[in-house]
């Protein structure tokens, strides 16, 4: 070989060499900074106060249904074990991303993996299209299903709860 083909040689290793240091360190800074986990402080807003029904047996019905009553979701299973949202008008969002209500940090969570929302008076979960599924009381569901008082959903490790909060 000659000297020049021997010279381009090292060149071209050592290019590759920084090339491949520089994909392992950006790598490794995405495993570590990647996910920001925002915390949110549910506290109720006193701009939104529920007006009491005109239609006095609408008013009853929402007092005794249980899955109109409910109001709190609660992690039962999983790392954020213990944590407890207030549920309102507005939907949870729960996944991997940054954006969602609750932030799962689970490799068998999607980034947006289900919904959680109120519609008729009812609570319904909704599967967001995840990879590996959204289970309702053991079975999986596809699409949106209704939520009932003291059903759990599982996504992953974590399983979350609907539950009747103070009256």
């Amino acid at each position: 070989m000659s000297e020049l083909t021997i010279v381009v040689l090292r060149i071209g290793f050592v290019v590759a060499l920084w090339v491949f240091v520089i994909a392992v360190l950006l790598v490794l800074r995405n495993d570590l900074f990647g996910t920001t986990v925002v915390t949110r402080a549910s506290k109720p807003d006193p701009r939104r106060e529920q007006r009491p029904s005109a239609d006095p047996a609408a008013a009853a019905a929402l007092r005794t249904d249980p899955a109109v009553t409910a109001t709190t979701l609660v992690v039962t299973a999983g790392p954020l074990r213990g944590t407890t949202l207030t549920l309102g008008s507005t939907p949870v969002l729960i996944g991997r991303a940054p954006e969602c209500t609750l932030v799962l940090d689970d490799d068998y969570a999607s980034n947006r993996h289900a919904r959680v929302f109120q519609r008729d008076g009812q609570w319904w979960v909704e599967d967001l299209g995840s990879t590996n599924g959204t289970t309702l009381s053991g079975k999986k569901i596809e699409g949106t299903v209704p939520f009932k008082s003291g059903a759990r959903v599982r996504i992953g490790r974590t399983e979350v709860e609907l539950r009747r909060g103070p009256r």
